[in-house]
């Protein structure tokens, strides 16, 4: 199967295309670059990276197959969406997406798995959040941008406080943030996020950073996952995504984080 369809709001073409190594895979590519992968007959298969990297934190929010309530922040080809529900079934989430058409166009070719429970809203992540007051949930997934030309209003500590204002007390904050050397956009959203915790009332709370081991020598352009929680990060946690991988893995915290955030 491929498809494509225009998004005019960016003036550029959205595509799925048949992945040709994995049956019933899918690749979602915008403006030529791919941007998701999905995989509707194993949508607990993760294939990139950085979004299984998310998925093994995922894993670790709840007791396993507990439900969960999500709000993604950035929708893509719903891997996460998916994920959750294959995982955690009947767990109650949402997915704010700024492209209308690309929602549409995702949904219509690469449809949810029955019984995913999928509240949708068009708009942008920060404007979009005042719908959600009074509401909490136990993962929060930022996954929009990718370095320095990211939009600012969603790189600041006042607006990861806002997020973390949406947490359970038990919840977790993925924010997927991609950069190319010296990591100095990676490096400010850790000092960032820490703020905003702390500007939230997260007296407790902390940070992790998860990546592949070499990235942490800011000599290479990739993804680092930082995992923010209200409470005191567990160290039985680091233990478990570090056996999870995908390897040689890291997971800073700590001294280790704040040497690498300086």
């Amino acid at each position: 199967m491929t498809a494509s369809r225009l998004l005019r709001g960016i003036g550029a073409h959205a595509a799925i295309t048949e992945d040709g190594f994995t049956p019933g895979a899918f690749v979602l590519s915008i403006g030529g670059a791919e941007q998701s992968h999905v995989d509707l007959a194993r949508p607990e298969e993760i294939f990139y990276e950085y979004l299984r990297r998310m998925g093994n934190v995922l894993d670790l929010a709840a007791a396993p197959g507990q439900p969960l309530r999500a709000l993604h922040l950035g929708a893509g080809a719903l891997t996460l969406t998916r994920y959750l529900q294959a995982t955690r079934p009947g767990s109650e989430q949402v997915a704010v997406e700024l492209e209308r058409e690309l929602l549409d166009f995702v949904l219509a070719h690469l449809p949810l798995p029955e019984g995913t429970h999928l509240e949708t809203v068009i708009g942008d992540a920060r404007e979009s959040l005042d719908r959600f007051a009074g509401r909490q949930f136990d993962a929060v997934v930022l996954d929009i941008f990718a370095g320095a030309d990211a939009p600012g209003h969603l790189t600041t500590a006042e607006f990861y406080a806002e997020l973390a204002r949406l947490l359970s007390p038990d919840g977790v904050l993925l924010v997927n943030v991609g950069d190319d050397p010296p990591l100095a956009f990676a490096r400010r959203q850790i000092r960032e996020l820490l703020a905003g915790l702390a500007a939230a009332g997260c007296s407790d709370g902390d940070v992790a950073a998860l990546g592949p081991a070499d990235m942490f020598t800011g000599r290479y352009p990739g993804n680092i996952v930082l995992a923010a929680t209200p409470f005191g990060w567990p160290e039985e946690w680091t233990r478990s995504l570090l056996a999870a991988g995908p390897h040689p893995a890291a997971v800073l915290t700590g001294e280790e984080l704040d040497v690498f955030a300086s």
